[in-house]
């Protein structure tokens, strides 16, 4: 492996996309991307779904370090909110338990590093996505998340690498 692998997640109730990123000397590579269809089964069966999905993902693409995407907290509906963070919470068992170190991203953060914009929408970021990597084939919007959110990362590691420095807590 001549490059750091970054696994990156979007955590979702339904889909939870990921992918991963080959990094080296400032350059992004795409390796592979997808989502989990977790919408059958009662909750318990699409979280074990979560956690073997992406066990099954790191074992088969062997990233270095993983990224997931931190949960927006939605107060009209509490109870999406709290089946999200189930799903957050089984994607970073996922990632530690397979023993990668995890950054953690807010939505904006991600949208910031990847289109410029913190308020852009997923249009904008899917678009970004394909062009960082020079994919021309559609992506699924799980997974062009997923993607963005290992950009992210991948972002915020050079700039350590370069300047030395480490950024506030807001970027991992």
């Amino acid at each position: 492996m001549s490059g750091v692998r970054i696994l990156g997640v979007d955590p979702g109730s339904r889909f939870t996309g990921y992918g991963v990123i080959e990094c080296e000397h400032g350059r992004s590579r795409l390796l592979a991307a997808g989502r989990l269809d977790v919408r059958r089964g009662s909750t318990a069966e699409r979280l074990v779904a979560i956690a073997d999905g992406l066990a099954e993902a790191i074992a088969r693409l062997a990233p270095d370090e993983a990224a997931v995407e931190e949960t927006f907290v939605n107060r009209v509906n509490a109870a999406s909110a709290l089946v999200l963070g189930q799903a957050r919470g089984l994607a970073l068992y996922a990632c530690a338990r397979a023993g990668l170190p995890v950054a953690e991203y807010a939505a904006a953060q991600v949208k910031l590093a990847v289109v410029g914009n913190g308020r852009a929408d997923k249009t904008q970021v899917a678009h970004m996505v394909r062009v960082l990597l020079n994919h021309r084939d559609e992506l699924a919007a799980d997974a062009s998340d997923a993607l963005a959110v290992a950009l992210t990362h991948a972002h915020v590691r050079l700039t350590r690498q370069r300047t030395g420095e480490v950024l506030g807590r807001a970027w991992g």
